[in-house]
């Protein structure tokens, strides 16, 4: 007999993904909360709830060095949402993290418009070192 994948609703998907995010402290792929979350819910409604999550400015999404979309969880945003800070991928384990209280600084001539900065430096993280 085939398993059947329960389906939950979609603001206890979003709760769950959020507890997991505030738990790791680290930025995760959609295959990553797939495979925590496993049969609880489909991956249709993983997606829909990470980009309602991203719209709402509860998370945000670091597109990394090898073209992944991982999630992370904003924790500035108080009265803007904004994530002009620097993200680290670690080299060793391929943890991506969201270094705080950290900004990159661009120069660009006046013309231009910056609409959102990803800044990703590689590296070892303290855990590897």
């Amino acid at each position: 007999m085939e398993k059947k994948v329960v389906r939950e609703r979609s603001s206890a998907v979003r709760n769950q993904i959020l507890k997991i995010l505030s738990e790791k402290k680290e930025a995760l792929a959609h295959k990553d909360f797939q495979a925590i979350l496993k049969d609880s819910c489909d991956r249709v409604t993983i997606y829909r709830a990470l980009d309602r999550l991203h719209e709402e400015g509860k998370i945000h999404k670091i597109t990394g060095i090898e073209g992944v979309v991982q999630y992370a969880l904003c924790k500035q945003c108080m009265d803007k949402h904004r994530h002009d800070h620097i993200h680290f991928n670690c080299v060793k384990c391929q943890k991506v993290s969201c270094v705080e209280n950290s900004e990159p600084t661009i120069h660009l001539p006046k013309e231009y418009q910056v609409q959102e900065i990803q800044c990703i430096v590689t590296g070892i993280c303290p855990d590897c070192k």
